[in-house]
């Protein structure tokens, strides 16, 4: 049984009633974007994990000389975006480079389980039984404690830029699951089932290149497992260097130290370097990269002296989330000044979004929710009713969404388990550590079995998604002790609110777009952007999902 993170779900019109019924959101519209000019050279996706609409509208009106306020003033707002449901990093991110939402891309979290593979290690697969995680995290590094991953890099952290950019060859093959069919490791790359808008430039003949937070994101490779000609991936969850302790999450200012090395190796990749900036290279069609400053922001109670989260409402983000936010601006700012001394900003659009919001933003809501308690009631009483049966949960995974693989994967087995959650309260506490509790296990909505399947518009002989599926009341936040305010992967308003800007080169006004859009309509519009054909990706035909609306 394990417990991580989580992420999102969402729309599409070849999915039809049935997702739309179950995510509750609005199919892709259908009048393209359209480049003003000509096609752009270049497209920069940015990509800050928590930021909320609100958060840029925020910012932008506070700082109305800042380098966000400009991409806002000369660009598109789309300011009804919605990630895809689970609102996690991995389906999150993956969904903006291919089009697709989980039921088609494969991809429902960066943790899960996976009913046909192999446990890791696995080298007899002729007696092997089926059922394994599926652990694209830290955990699939060659040395999780390293920020290289275990490449072996002298002088770190002051040496990372000299990492590789092929960090497949930094995971673990023993740390990954088995093909049965082959016995052997299933890289994330090989995971996916449709392919990327790197793989479609590349197959053009361009390059590509991007920068994230585990080596795990070779995923962006897609299924040719060569998408991505310069990938950079620092491990976020390893041991910072000092005077910080602990990972660069457990702190904001090492944190924004972190993405600093990402935001030069992007710096680096516009003056026609490698990510490195020690080897000549063409600047990327597509390139960009993810921050996690934001996100640390909004987790973290206090960081360096500074209050996280927001203030009193959930509206106005506080001294530290301000503060993570100006480093965004700073960094977007050397973006655009890099684009304007090399000439690129004339054949560059920018795209800004997030993988995934956060919640809750208003602390006053806050119930975090210990989901150990949780899993070892319900395994008692289904021990009760079931002697000598093994533990019904085999894994799970719950943030501020509760995902449970249960080892009777039968109607009845997820049926119990669906009342049993409904009608059992759990202990809680409050921002300020208060002892409460919640009803209904923290949830408010529960899908159980062939109900997960409707619910991602999927079959229910998918190995892939879990037995139970639940949607937790406003504010709840499975996690053990006071160490964080807010957490992601559910279905809240809060988790799944994020901007979408699309500045076009010589973009001299702004565009403000009410529609409701979502956040797999960003890849079919960077392939638009550059005089590519959208239908190249598979997970556009299959769902229908159309470039962002023009107006």
């Amino acid at each position: 049984m394990k417990t991580r993170r989580i992420a999102g779900t969402a729309t599409a019109a070849a999915l039809g009633a049935v997702l739309l019924a179950g995510a509750g959101v609005a199919p892709a519209m259908a009048d393209g974007f359209k480049n003003h000019g000509s096609p752009s050279k270049h497209v920069l996706l940015i990509s800050v994990d928590g930021l909320h609409q609100k958060d840029l509208d925020w910012y932008v009106s506070t700082h109305p000389g800042s380098a966000l306020a400009s991409l806002v003033d000369h660009g598109t707002s789309y300011t009804r975006a919605q990630t895809p449901v689970p609102s996690d990093s991995f389906p999150g991110l993956v969904a903006q480079v291919t089009g697709g939402n989980p039921g088609t891309t494969g991809v429902y979290y960066d943790d899960t389980f996976n009913r046909a593979l192999l446990p890791a290690g696995t080298t007899d697969c002729s007696t092997a039984k089926p059922g394994a995680e599926v652990a694209y995290t830290e955990a699939a590094d060659i040395d999780t404690n390293a920020l290289d991953a275990g490449q072996g890099l002298a002088g770190l952290p002051g040496s990372i830029l000299s990492m590789t950019g092929k960090p497949v060859s930094l995971l673990n093959p023993a740390a990954l699951p088995v093909d049965p069919k082959t016995c052997k490791p299933v890289y994330p790359h090989q995971y996916i089932k449709v392919n990327t808008v790197f793989e479609v430039a590349k197959s053009a003949g361009l390059t590509t290149a991007w920068s994230d937070k585990h080596p795990a994101y070779e995923i962006l490779n897609g299924p040719s497992g060569k998408g991505v000609d310069d990938l950079f991936t620092p491990e976020i969850n390893s041991q910072s260097f000092a005077p910080f302790t602990g990972d660069w999450t457990t702190d904001n200012a090492a944190t924004i130290q972190y993405d600093g090395y990402k935001v030069q190796a992007v710096v680096n990749e516009i003056n026609g370097k490698d990510h490195s900036g020690t080897k000549a290279a063409r600047v990327p069609a597509i390139f960009g990269l993810n921050f996690q400053s934001v996100s640390t922001a909004e987790k973290l109670p206090t960081s360096d002296g500074l209050t996280g989260g927001y203030l009193a409402g959930g509206t106005v983000p506080g001294p530290l989330l301000a503060k993570a936010l100006g480093f965004i601006d700073a960094s977007v700012g050397s973006f655009e000044s890099a684009l304007k001394t090399t000439g690129n900003a004339d054949d560059t659009t920018i795209i800004l979004s997030a993988k995934h919001g956060q919640s809750p933003t208003d602390a006053s809501a806050l119930r975090r929710v210990p989901d150990g308690a949780i899993i070892s009631g319900l395994n008692a009483a289904w021990a009760a009713t079931h002697p000598g049966a093994a533990d019904l949960v085999a894994f799970s995974t719950d943030d501020d969404v509760m995902q449970l693989w249960l080892s009777d994967h039968t109607q009845a087995a997820a049926q119990f388990a669906k009342s049993y959650l409904l009608a059992h309260s759990a202990g809680a506490n409050t921002v300020s550590g208060t002892a409460t509790t919640v009803s209904s296990s923290g949830l408010a909505t529960v899908y159980a079995g062939s109900e997960v399947a409707h619910y991602f518009g999927t079959s229910k002989a998918d190995s892939r998604i879990p037995d139970i599926f639940g949607l937790v009341q406003t504010g709840v936040v499975y996690t053990g002790g006071t160490s964080k305010i807010a957490e992601h992967g559910g279905a809240a308003a809060d988790d799944r609110s994020v901007p979408i800007v699309v500045s076009e080169p010589g973009d001299r006004e702004h565009r403000t777009v009410t529609k409701q859009v979502e956040t797999t309509q960003i890849a079919p519009t960077i392939l638009e952007e550059l005089g590519l054909n959208p239908r190249a990706l598979q997970a556009v035909r299959i769902e229908g999902t159309k470039e962002l609306p023009a107006h």
